[in-house]
């Protein structure tokens, strides 16, 4: 106010000091001048929280000053690089960096920003690939921002959500059939090292194409050179333009670990919000988990169980939580997730695999010794389970599987009984060559999801017993030979299965008919 002040007096003084120049402006309207200027002038005050850094180091800042500042707030670096607070103490707080620490020292100042962390939202994230800030990588250009969601939101409430009804097809024989997955649904992916994981999720956004449903892929922690060939293949086959590939890799520091699946269920519940069905797949909370112990430790947190801190069940339990189907009321949309756990030597369970199960409505376990064996994918149909999706299967594929996973549990308890026995009787020689043929059929290669129509007829054939004449070697070739039969002579029972999705009898005796002509036509050996 002094300043601007002084600035109108001395250019009051000037103008009267001009001589003949100013000779005949009155003086009262200089005055009015003046008044206008000191009345139009607003006085704005801007307080800012200031803290300042007492250590820093590995990504971690302890700070003393911010007494009033929040958990999970934004705070600012001199350096202009910002961190989340995760530790309120007494006197400190504990801040995790989200960039590089170079030019911090101690002294540093620290500006609160009273915001949450969150990350820019808009339908330009489809067919991107960003960084856990939700910052592209891919070379494209810059994203426009529509909105921006907070990476740590409450769940919604019981009476927000609706049940599971709707199915969500992932293509794969083996899942759809025995464990079927439905929107709004938390479905577990387990299994070792390099045992088809990755694949699983892979095939399913493939299988979501023309289907209204947009994917979130999040990689955490995995090798820059996977994530890419990833974002190749769903590019190969177009499933990137409607994927969005949410990547922070092994270099990445703790804390962008972190927050990474957060960050790509708040893009998911941006699109769920406006109605539509997401599914995000989360690769894999293994490593997630282990970045948040890294982050605790060096916040000094207490260790518990296998050096976790005590809130690791919380740390998933508010994650996967998010992720529902909701009511009409509030736009109706879903978000399905696929998170995955790496186990050790098969060990479901150890502490952050029985967390995780406990959390998640089912879980698809696949096997070492199985996908070794050439059963891929190397789903154990013992193990694995789907506590939801059975009531969003569609009647068709209900029917269809009938007693598929009864008979492949028959056959491979009667194959152990029976390894050491030369004789065995009709029945049992039977069911041993039926359950054979079901493991061959199962078998599914990479980047071929199968549509409904297929998957139904095939599991009609065989639930028939029709593929028992059938030499193991030709099982393969039979299931191409036989689909294309049926698209170009009875192309009117696929659009049938595809517009019902019911399976009547009578519908099931004209697919046995058309197998059995399809047999006599002597395409098959």
């Amino acid at each position: 106010m002094t300043k601007v002040l002084g600035k109108l007096y001395w250019n009051y003084k000037r103008l009267l000091l001009g001589g003949e120049r100013v000779s005949n402006v009155d003086q009262n309207d200089i005055i009015s001048v003046l008044k206008s200027e000191i009345e139009d002038y607003d006085v704005k005050m801007v307080v800012k929280e200031t803290g300042i850094v007492t250590s820093i180091g590995d990504g971690i800042a302890t700070i003393y000053g911010l007494d009033n500042v929040m958990y999970g707030e934004l705070v600012e670096f001199e350096t202009g690089v910002r961190g989340i607070v995760q530790n309120l103490q007494t006197k400190t707080i504990g801040c995790v960096l989200l960039g590089s620490d170079y030019g911090l020292t101690e002294g540093s100042k620290v500006v609160r920003t009273k915001k949450r962390a969150g990350v820019p939202v808009s339908e330009d994230l489809i067919g991107r690939v960003v960084d856990s800030l939700g910052s592209p990588i891919d070379g494209k250009g810059a994203i426009q921002a529509k909105d921006f969601y907070p990476i740590e939101n409450e769940a919604p409430g019981v009476c927000d959500r609706k049940p599971v009804t709707v199915p969500l097809e992932t293509g794969i024989l083996a899942i759809d059939s025995m464990f079927p997955v439905g929107r709004g649904q938390r479905e577990l992916i387990i299994g070792d090292r390099q045992t088809g994981k990755t694949s699983i999720v892979s095939d399913t956004i493939l299988n979501q194409k023309g289907k209204d449903v947009i994917c979130i892929y999040v990689a955490i922690g995995q090798k820059a050179s996977t994530v890419a060939q990833l974002v190749g293949t769903l590019t190969k086959y177009g499933a990137m333009d409607y994927t969005i590939v949410v990547s922070s890799p092994a270099s990445d520091l703790a804390s962008l670990q972190y927050i990474a699946p957060y960050s790509g269920t708040a893009m998911a519940e941006y699109f769920m919000r406006q109605g539509k069905d997401v599914l995000i797949a989360y690769d894999d909370l293994s490593k997630h988990a282990v970045a948040y112990r890294t982050m605790s430790l060096l916040l000094e947190r207490s260790p518990g169980r296998e050096a976790y801190p005590g809130d690791v069940f919380y740390l998933h339990s508010r994650l996967l939580e998010r992720s529902c189907r909701l009511d009409e009321e509030h736009g109706g949309g879903s978000i399905t997730a696929l998170p995955i756990i790496e186990t050790l030597a098969g060990d479901v369970s150890a502490y952050i695999p029985t967390n995780v199960i406990s959390i998640t409505d089912g879980q698809i376990f696949l096997e070492t010794e199985l996908f070794f064996a050439g059963i891929r994918p190397a789903v154990n149909v013992g193990l694995s389970v789907s506590r939801v999706g059975g009531a969003a299967q569609t009647k068709a594929m209900k029917k269809a599987a009938g007693s598929l996973r009864i008979d492949l549990a028959q056959y491979c308890e009667m194959e152990v009984f029976t390894q050491f026995s030369s004789d065995l009787d009709k029945a049992t020689k039977e069911l041993l060559e039926h359950g054979k043929r079901l493991v061959e059929l199962l078998k599914q290669p990479l980047a071929n999801p199968l549509p409904l129509h297929e998957q139904v007829i095939l599991l009609c054939v065989a639930n028939n017993k029709l593929l028992l004449d059938v030499p193991m070697k030709e099982i393969k070739k039979f299931r191409r030979d036989l689909m294309d039969f049926f698209r170009a002579k009875y192309s009117n029972i696929i659009d049938e299965i595809d517009t019902k999705k019911e399976l009547s009898d009578q519908l099931i005796g004209q697919i046995v008919d058309a197998a059995k002509e399809f047999k006599n036509s002597g395409s098959v050996k």
